[in-house]
């Protein structure tokens, strides 16, 4: 069967296409792909995988035309950036009042 191992940095990716057989898994078809060795920052027992951005287990066994995916950990959630994002907007706009009004 075919299937994909996929990894991204923030600029570049990684595809590695491979002929698998039937009842390999998901971590066993990443170690395959030799990504490991290319990148060693891959850790399967850090790294998340997922197939089409669905999150799977490493011993998800895999169907023909699956793309697996190494997921990388983000430096912080998404929903935590945005809230500090917006507190620093709070504090900026409330001192560019402070100094609105003392002028």
């Amino acid at each position: 069967m075919h299937i994909s191992v996929v990894y991204a940095l923030p600029h570049e990716q990684f595809i590695e296409e491979l002929d698998v057989a039937d009842g390999t898994t998901a971590a066993e078809a990443v170690h395959m792909s030799g990504l490991p060795e290319k990148h060693p920052e891959i850790d399967l027992s850090v790294n998340k995988l997922g197939i089409f951005a669905k999150l799977v287990k490493a011993d998800q066994p895999l169907r023909d035309g699956d793309r697996v995916e190494i997921y990388r950990p983000l430096p912080r959630k998404p929903r935590d950036a945005h809230a500090v994002d917006d507190k620093k907007a709070r504090i900026r706009a409330k001192r560019e009042k402070r100094a609105a009004g003392a002028n």
